[in-house]
């Protein structure tokens, strides 16, 4: 298929497409036209990038995961402790956001919200001094 109906196949945008191929994430066929050709397998990879990517995997990562995929003799623990990893880094960032979001609430209970010019809000971000 071309790379327009693995496209549609997958929901990733032919950019997209072009550029996993870029970084050697997949290797579709070339037809005697020189243009690409996907089989099923490229489908299958590309869902599987899409979807990974969609679970926060970075590249490099999915990169790992498509050998895990394709390495039948993996241990099930090389797969798991990417994801494991993954969820780490997805607490560290909800910590982070957390943070981030009561310094904003901190904030925005010091203004308020009149007509007057003066804002803790700016003044605070202007310091950097929050809390």
């Amino acid at each position: 298929m071309n790379i327009g109906q693995a496209s549609d196949a997958t929901g990733l945008p032919a950019k997209t497409i072009r550029y996993y191929e870029d970084i050697s994430l997949i290797k579709p066929a070339r037809a005697t036209n020189g243009y690409r050709d996907y089989d099923g397998k490229d489908v299958h990879r590309l869902a599987l990038i899409q979807r990974s990517r969609s679970l926060g995997f970075t590249i490099e990562e999915c990169r790992s995961l498509l050998s895990l995929y394709e390495n039948k003799d993996r241990a099930s623990s090389d797969v798991k402790e990417l994801a494991l990893e993954r969820i780490s880094e997805i607490d560290r960032k909800l910590k982070e956001l957390k943070s981030l979001r009561n310094t904003l609430k901190i904030l925005a209970d010091r203004c308020h919200g009149d007509d007057r010019p003066d804002c803790p809000i700016i003044d605070e971000i202007a310091k950097g001094a929050f809390g």
